[in-house]
This record gives structure tokens, sequence and C-alpha cells, in this order.
């Protein structure tokens, strides 16, 4: 609960206050810059990262390994940032020509360097989780956040409104003209405070190679970036394509925008995602696991589905508590494209039970890696074509087809009894009520409310006929809590 805490509120916050704030303050094209380079963050810190986090947790096995492994692991990564922030002071000219950054290649250094030192405290963020330390961990992820906040609203609003005052802050400390570069500058001066708030755990690190081990570590990380790296390109590379396409800023920061209205889909599935996999290995040693992974399948699927709809049924509310700029709302048509996307891929993670509990994660490179072609190819194919919109499309077909392999090759491997059918009815329907939405609109918007509510309580109504037992068990299972 402790580290749930610690990884979900801080992404609450960044959307809840930074998103709706970046949207707030600057334009389309400022918040297309922030979302690009920040795709391009992803994708590279999985490369620098090289698994390391990974294989630390399974080399860890008693003290005299933790800390060999994490002077290692540890030293692997340092040694890539090194030679990324060399690679890139060394060839700044063709990146920033590249990705059309010619006047603004600081972005590109400050960037490289949040890179650089994120890469280097992974291992020790890694290390506070293994000594379970949960109360650290949770208290610098929280810290790390807030102080970007803050450092965030004093160059963007605080020494703005000084200067105003016919106060004339020096140079150094303010420059007008620097805008959305602020955002940068601030996520790499508290990626520096992180660096010193971890030396306590860097203070672990031994000079001593062991070529064999070095060896070994690597064998079991190097697979995880492909992996890794699949899925970031499946995350993280629509904001790229669309920018790389269509050479037009302004569309990454339409489509970037609506895409993060379906928050409340993607925080669930962070959520279920943190409690699953503990949950998972759990229980597969018990008789009747695979029943209850078929149960834990449903559940997800029906609070899902009304997450769906009460995002998609309600975007009108949404827009106007999170899109605070009218010119972003041309581009709501993406979100409930991204939110069924995001269903699909939450689907997927219920069905990585079978190659987790059978130890087949070389299947899960494969299907990532399959996901990532369908995203490149879909996106190059349609972004041409209907702009932003492709990349919406490409980010469901990427989802659903990891989704539907996964399904179908989990069946012979590890067949688990899901209620196929009735899912994937609950899904029609959820997707029916909201075509109907769609295409029946009052003007007055009261009573689009009051319609959308409608739809949504024919959902909640037909799913709780229909699964009586359950809402009955769960609701006793609430009221004998609430009495212990």
């Amino acid at each position: 609960m402790i580290y749930g805490l610690g990884s979900i509120l801080p992404r609450v916050l960044n959307y809840l206050i930074l998103t709706i704030f970046y949207t707030y303050v600057f334009g389309i094209k400022p918040y297309g810059i922030l979302s690009e380079l920040y795709a391009y963050l992803v994708i590279v810190l999985v490369v620098i990262e090289f698994g390391m986090e990974s294989g630390f947790f399974r080399f860890a096995k008693d003290k005299e390994a933790v800390r060999k492994v994490f002077s290692h692991a540890t030293g692997f990564v340092t040694i890539l940032a090194f030679l990324w922030m060399a690679g890139v002071y060394f060839c700044i000219d063709p990146i920033s020509t590249s990705i059309h950054y010619n006047d603004n290649k600081e972005y590109i250094i400050w960037m490289a360097w949040i890179v650089a030192i994120d890469s280097i405290t992974l291992v020790p963020f890694a290390k506070i989780r293994q000594e379970e330390k949960a109360l650290r961990f949770t208290l610098l992820k929280l810290f790390n956040v807030l102080i970007n906040i803050a450092l965030v609203i004093t160059f963007l609003v605080i020494f703005p409104w000084i200067n105003k005052q016919s106060i004339t802050l020096p140079g150094w400390l303010y420059d007008p003209n620097l805008g959305v570069g602020y955002v940068f500058l601030a996520n790499l001066m508290t990626s520096a405070l992180m660096f010193f708030l971890l030396i306590p755990e860097l203070r672990n690190f031994q000079w001593k190679f062991d070529r064999n081990f070095m060896g070994k570590l690597l064998k079991y990380s190097a697979p995880l970036v492909i992996v890794g790296l699949a899925g970031a390109i499946n995350d993280s590379g629509d904001k790229i394509f669309v920018k790389l396409i269509t050479g037009d800023q302004g569309q990454v920061g339409i489509y970037a925008a609506n895409y993060k209205m379906a928050v409340l889909m993607m925080l669930f599935i962070q959520m279920f995602r943190y409690a699953f996999e503990p949950f998972l290995f759990k229980v597969s040693k018990d008789k009747n696991a695979e029943e209850t992974y078929a149960l834990v399948m449903k559940y997800f699927v029906i609070t899902g589905l009304c997450l769906f709809l009460i995002t998609a049924l309600n975007i009108d509310i949404f827009k106007v508590l999170l899109l605070r700029r009218k010119i972003y709302w041309e581009g709501l048509a993406v979100v409930p494209i991204v939110l069924v996307g995001n269903f699909f891929l939450g689907v997927y993670y219920n069905l990585s039970v079978w190659y987790k509990v059978k130890d087949l994660t070389r299947y899960a490179a494969i299907m990532a890696s399959i996901g990532a072609l369908v995203t490149i190819i879909l996106n190059w194919t349609l972004v041409p074509v209907i702009g932003y919109m492709g990349a919406a499309w490409a980010t469901l077909a990427c989802y659903m087809s990891m989704m539907v392999i996964s399904y179908f090759w989990g069946r012979k491997v590890y067949p688990v009894p899901y209620q196929t059918g009735i899912m994937i009815a609950w899904t029609a329907l959820a997707l029916v009520l909201y075509g109907i939405s769609a295409l029946v609109k009052p003007e007055n918007f009261a009573l689009r409310v009051v319609w959308d509510g409608l739809l949504m309580l024919v959902f909640i109504v037909i799913v709780g006929l229909k699964e009586k037992s359950m809402v009955r068990s769960i609701y006793l299972q609430i009221r004998n809590r609430g009495r212990q």
C-alpha cells in the first residue's frame, strides 16, 4: 500500500496539477514540445537502464550479494550514462537537426542530463525497495514530484508575476524568453536533488569487478531491454511519429493532451498491476488458481468498462475540468479510442498469467515486439492520411493485437476458464451505449448529463442483474469488514 502510494500518487499529482497547468499556461505547440521530448526520454531511459532494476532484484539474495549486484548494476548504468552524455554533446548538431530543434539545443542537453541522472538513481531506488524501506521510498518519490511542481510554478507563475511588478530579476535567475524550457530545467534540478538525497545508498558501491558475475547479470537483463523498448514505443512512440510525419508540433500537443483524458483508465490499470503481480504468484499454487484468475479477469473487465463509460459519456465535463483551453477540444475524438486501447492493455496484463506462471517471459518480448511493429506500421500508414487520429487508432490496434495473441497463445500453454462470451457481451454493451450517446446528443447541457447518466445506469443495472451473486458477495464482504 505504501509502495503504491509512492508510485501512484506522484502520477496523480503530475496529472491533476502539472498537465492541467501546462495546457492552461502553454498553447498547443509548446505543449507538443513537452510531449515529444518526454516521449524520447521514456525510450532512451529504457536503453540506458538496461533492465538493471530487474537484474538487481534477481541476484540480490543476501547481504553480500546485494552489495555485489548493486555495485555492478550501478557501475554499468553509470558508464552507459556517461557514454550517452558524451554522445549527445559530440553529436548535438545532427541530433537537433534530425528532430528539428536547431533553435533549442539546450532542451536536448537538459533532457539528456535528466536521462543520465535518473538512470543512475534507478538501482539505488531498487535497493531501497529490496531493503523494505517503503516509507523512505514513498517520501523520496513524493518529495520529488512536489519539488518539481514547486519549481515549475516558481518559474512559470511567481517569477513572471514579479517581473510585471516593475522588479527586474537578474538574467541568470529568470529569462522570460525561455518559456517551456523551464519545465525541463525544473525537472533537471529535481533529478539532481534526488541524486544527492540517494548518496547514502550510493555509498554501498564497491570498486570490485567480477567478469563472470557481470556476464550473468547482462545475460539476464539484456532481453528485458527488448521488452522495455517495445513497451516504450507502444506507450510513447505515437507522439514522436505524429511530429516526424506531420511536422506539426500543434498536432502533437492536441493529441497528447487528449490522450491524457484517459487518466482514470490508466491509473486504474497501474494500480491493478501493483496489486495483481504479487497476487498472481501467491495464488498460483492453489488448486483453484485458474478459477481465481478467471474471476479476477471478470471483475477487471466490468470495472474497466465502467471507467470507460464514466469518462466517455461525461467527456463534456472532463474537458472543462482537465483541458482549460478550448483549442485542445478539437482532439476529443481520440479519447474514446484511447480509452478502449488502454482497456485492452489492461486485459493483456490479466492474460499475462500464463507466461509468468510458466516462467516463459521471453514470449512477452515477442508479443511486445509485435505490438511495437503494429504501432510503427499503422502510424506511418494512417497519420499522413488522418493526422493524430491515426496515432489513436494505431494505439488501439497495438494493444488489441497483443491481447488477442496472448489470449490464444495462453489457451495452449496454461488454459484459464475465462468467461469470454459474457465479457465480450459486456464490452459490446458498453460500446453500443457509447454509440447511442454519440448519436443522440441533447442540445441542453443539463439534459445531456442526465441522458448520459441514464445510459451509464443501464449498463450498471444490466450487469448487476446478471451478476447478482457477485454483487451480493461483494456487499456481504464490505458489510462484514465494516462490522470488524
